[in-house]
């Protein structure tokens, strides 16, 4: 059946809501701005209340019988070749737990990549899974992890052949990426879905320059965030289903668990705003935000003391298999600055707000929402930085481990101790306790430590040098790392 990719379900109610006049007596109670604080109507903008309507009962009918939202997923879902496709007005966060559960139970085993978001260690926490981790690529030179290899995967199944399917991550935040095609193979051959965290890559579908995409791939749920290299808002989420490995009506309950009853109207308009918007121009979007790109990382290159970490440093035996050149990530180690230093000063400085940061590098994230305008500031700013830069203070050392200090033992599962009985010991103290939280430099918010986990010193070394460095963790009961929460003895 034809499908039409000119219409937008959700912007058409939306912009018959307004043309009909309707008048609502349910929530939200702002009542199309009538009733919000001025100071925000200034700030937001009438257009942010206005598009902030209820969307059963109020884009649609009380019975649904408009299809709004369904015929914006099944829009959705014929653009990026998937058989079904959910919207989340909750971020990838909750997308990445409902296709969890959607596949493995409390006390089942799930293969999972230790290099995952933070929000994956959440749906471990809140289910009760047990995670069997699967090692990342770690480069040792560059202190950087790429996702872990078909063949890590295909030993990990070996090993735990109970294991009910697999979630990898692609791409990681600095735009490394698997080969989906050989992981995806590895689970089918056993009849087990491949869960791909796919948050960093919701324009892949679109231009054939770009890694692969997971639904192309054969993986059976992907997890997109719309808002991070597209341009939807801020919590948009689309999770996609394909094949017969795992029921849509399962996965549909299981996000229905986790989802909210009062679903942004808003967000959801912008996902399919940039379905529309992908499925008609999406090749010469990303085509022109490619050139671009190619250009940025070229003058980068040409910056003394600047290099944009490309194929060559990415790709290759022990390291990724392929990656997106749309995060450009710039190591820094030969301005003598850390990402942290570089990212304060292009922010008070300049006006710039970096992406990755960490203890040798930071990202500057170009998407089809940039030109040569905005390219040129990043670039001269950029320069800027490269000039003041010996004139900083010297980086603190940051006590990176090497990869065999860098994992810890998984003792206990992270349900268990992280609602278990607790105390709080001193940081000089903890290695060899079980941690009970998780502690996670953000950004990428790949967890250090994770509840259940035995801790060692030179992991915690490297938490304690990071922060006095810069590093952001957003997550520790004790933010200034003093003490640690560990199981109680």
């Amino acid at each position: 059946m034809a499908v039409d990719h000119t219409r937008a379900p959700v912007l058409e109610a939306l912009a018959e809501y307004r043309r009909e006049g309707r008048l609502s007596f349910t929530p939200p109670g702002h009542k199309q701005a009538r009733g919000a604080d001025p100071a925000a109507r200034e700030v937001l903008g009438d257009a942010v209340f206005l598009g902030d309507v209820l969307t059963t009962g109020g884009l649609d009918d009380r019975l649904t019988r408009g299809r709004v939202l369904q015929r914006a997923q099944e829009l959705m879902a014929d653009a990026v070749h998937a058989d079904h496709a959910f919207f989340s007005t909750c971020g990838s966060s909750l997308s990445v737990k409902a296709a969890m559960l959607a596949v493995a139970g409390p006390h089942e085993k799930l293969l999972i990549g230790r290099d995952a978001h933070k929000s994956v260690v959440s749906g471990l926490l809140l289910s009760g899974i047990e995670p069997v981790w699967v090692e990342p690529r770690w480069d040792p030179d560059r202190h950087i992890a790429h996702p872990p290899s078909a063949e890590e995967f295909d030993r990990a199944f070996a090993a735990h052949p109970d294991a009910k399917g697999a979630l990898i991550t692609s791409p990681t935040p600095y735009g490394a990426t698997a080969d989906l095609r050989a992981v995806a193979e590895v689970c089918h051959r056993r009849s087990r879905p491949l869960i791909v965290d796919e948050a960093w890559g919701a324009h892949l579908p679109f231009h054939p320059d770009l890694p692969t995409w997971a639904m192309d791939a054969g993986a059976d749920i992907c997890v997109t965030s719309i808002h991070k290299m597209g341009s939807g808002l801020e919590q948009g989420s689309v999770f996609h289903l394909q094949g017969d490995l795992v029921p849509p009506e399962l996965l549909g309950m299981r996000a229905d668990l986790l989802g909210t009853t009062s679903p942004s109207s808003l967000i959801y308009a912008g996902l399919d705003g940039w379905r529309r918007q992908m499925a008609l121009h999406g090749r010469e979007l990303m085509g022109g935000a490619l050139e671009l790109a190619a250009e940025v990382r070229a003058a980068i290159e040409q910056i003394d003391g600047m290099h944009v970490n490309d194929r060559a440093d990415f790709c290759g035996p022990g390291r990724a298999d392929d990656f997106d050149p749309l995060p450009v990530v710039i190591d820094l180690d030969g301005l003598g600055i850390s990402g942290y230093q570089a990212a304060d000063w292009l922010r008070e400085h300049r006006g710039l707000i970096a992406h990755i940061t960490d203890h040798r590098r930071i990202g500057a994230q170009l998407t089809h929402g940039d030109d040569r305008e905005t390219a040129g500031e990043l670039l001269a700013a950029l320069k800027d930085l490269a000039r003041v830069a010996p004139s900083l203070p010297a980086a603190p050392e940051v006590a990176v481990p090497v990869p065999d200090e860098l994992r810890m033992a998984q003792v206990a599962l992270p349900r268990d101790a992280f609602f278990g009985p607790v105390e709080n010991v001193p940081l000089e103290e903890a290695a060899g306790r079980v941690a009970a939280e998780m502690i996670t430099p953000y950004p990428p918010g790949i967890p250090a430590v994770l509840p259940g986990e035995r801790l060692t010193a030179p992991v915690l070394r490297y938490l304690r040098t990071g922060l006095e460095a810069g590093m952001y963790l957003p997550d520790p009961s004790d933010p200034s790392l003093e003490t640690v929460r560990v199981v109680a003895e």
